[in-house]
């Protein structure tokens, strides 16, 4: 039998390596082989779009235009958000942009700077 790990998305057994990373051909889900030593005592991890881990105080860049809810400013591609908190919720990152003011991100709509 196969000592690989089930996929943590599905379930499936069906799981291969491919390189660095486990592929699951059921439900297509990727993740890193050491994707279990991410956590530190329960701890949540936060990537970013590209699959890099956040932390609080790190640089981020906007990868799409995002409309901010109730005005009609929108956050332009390629705008850099620096010292970002990251909390808990549906959104992760807690900000600051120039000219719009305090905002609220999801870490899929972001990268790494």
């Amino acid at each position: 039998m196969s000592d690989l790990p089930n996929c943590p998305a599905c379930a499936s057994t069906y799981t291969y390596d491919d390189g660095i990373q486990f592929v699951c051909p059921e439900c297509g889900h990727e993740w890193s082989k050491d994707a279990g030593n991410d956590t530190h005592e329960g701890e949540a991890v936060i990537r970013d779009a590209n699959g890099n881990t956040l932390v609080d105080g790190d640089s981020v860049t906007v990868i799409k235009d995002l409309k901010v809810k109730g005005s009609s400013l929108v956050v332009k591609v390629g705008t850099k958000v620096k010292n970002i908190r990251l909390v808990d919720g549906d959104h992760d990152i807690d900000c600051k942009i120039d000219g719009i003011g305090a905002m609220k991100l999801k870490s899929e709509f972001v990268k790494k700077a």
